[in-house]
């Protein structure tokens, strides 16, 4: 199991530089879609390729963010459910869910989405509009953006299998698996509140 756990935290380490890129790409999209307003809005200028470059920026995020998501526990879940289940059914739900529905609609999503990356890398497909840019590059986020969400799969397979077998920690409970954020909160929380009770 030692082998596999340490690929699992290489794979979060990929995941991880992954979707810290995809948080700055917010930032990059925004500053063009500002930008772009404030030119056609002054010069009445506009560009077609920066209107383009801001939905490739937005498939990028959301593809190449979804396995930083499922690391850090953020997706959609029934909550009201989760809570009232043992830790070893909510992990056994997962290990069921990555096996039976994520992995294969990942492979699905990859076998069907290369053809149509692969025709416009060979055409060098360009956008119908004029001034637009080539289409190869967002078709190719759709076979990749998949391919690193069933990767951060195998990661959370294993994480769910250790726990199961009593290797691991329980990474779906809220206790650890905390964001630096959270941690950085709850300090600064306990900070004040001691520096109050001094004051008193």
């Amino acid at each position: 199991m030692t082998p596999l756990l340490s690929l699992s935290r290489l794979i979060d380490s990929i995941t991880t530089g992954v979707g810290k890129l995809s948080m700055w790409l917010i930032l990059v999209t925004t500053l063009i879609s500002a930008g772009n307003a404030i030119v056609r809005k002054i010069f009445n200028v506009s560009s077609n390729g920066l209107l383009e470059i801001q939905w490739y920026l937005f498939a990028a995020i959301f593809l190449m963010g979804a396995g930083y998501g499922f690391l850090n526990n953020s997706h959609v879940r029934i909550d009201f459910i989760a809570s009232r289940l043992t830790a070893r059914t909510r992990n056994w739900i997962d290990v069921v869910g990555i096996v039976a529905v994520l992995f294969p609609f990942c492979v699905l999503s990859i076998v069907l989405s290369w053809p149509l990356f692969s025709n416009a890398f060979t055409s060098g497909e360009m956008s119908q509009n004029s001034g637009g840019l080539i289409r190869w590059p967002v078709y190719a986020l759709i076979p990749l953006g998949f391919a690193l969400l069933a990767m951060q799969g195998v990661s959370e397979l294993i994480k769910r299998i250790a726990f199961l077998t009593g290797k691991g920690p329980d990474v779906l409970s809220h206790e650890t698996h905390k964001s630096d954020e959270e941690i950085h909160l709850e300090e600064l929380a306990a900070t004040a509140a001691r520096k109050l009770a001094e004051g008193n």
